[in-house]
């Protein structure tokens, strides 16, 4: 099992890093700290999407000899998965972050059982 585990350290860094994002998401109340656990989730399906992508003794698939084997080369799809998925993160984060402002702005908290209570509490005043 040790064996195993050190050749995989990269799937098993992966999996450590998206359980830490996830306990964040789950057992804290603050905004920042439930995005922050976010993007560690994020970092750890990263991570995990580029070694399994990548094969010892390959080489990028960038053909600038002329046309080669393809066995020689690794395979670009979960490359171009973590790109487009680091470009979503980012577009993610900025709209929660901006989101995040707004309901500071409306609540002067970042807690969200006092923003509950207080959403709450206004619906029930109108």
């Amino acid at each position: 099992m040790i064996s195993n585990l050190l050749t995989n350290y990269e799937e098993a860094a992966a999996i450590v890093l998206f359980g830490i994002g996830f306990t964040m998401l789950l057992f804290h109340r603050n905004l920042i700290k439930k995005l922050v656990g976010m993007n560690i989730m994020d970092t750890g399906t990263f991570l995990f999407l580029a070694s399994m992508g990548y094969i010892e003794g390959r080489k990028a698939p960038i053909a600038a000899d002329g046309a080669a084997k393809l066995e020689e080369y690794i395979n670009p799809v979960p490359a171009g998965l973590v790109l487009t998925g680091i470009v979503v993160s980012v577009s993610v984060t900025a709209v929660m972050l901006s989101l995040t402002i707004r309901l500071y702005k409306r609540y002067h908290t970042l807690n969200l059982d006092d923003i509950y209570l207080l959403s709450k509490h206004q619906t029930e005043d109108r």
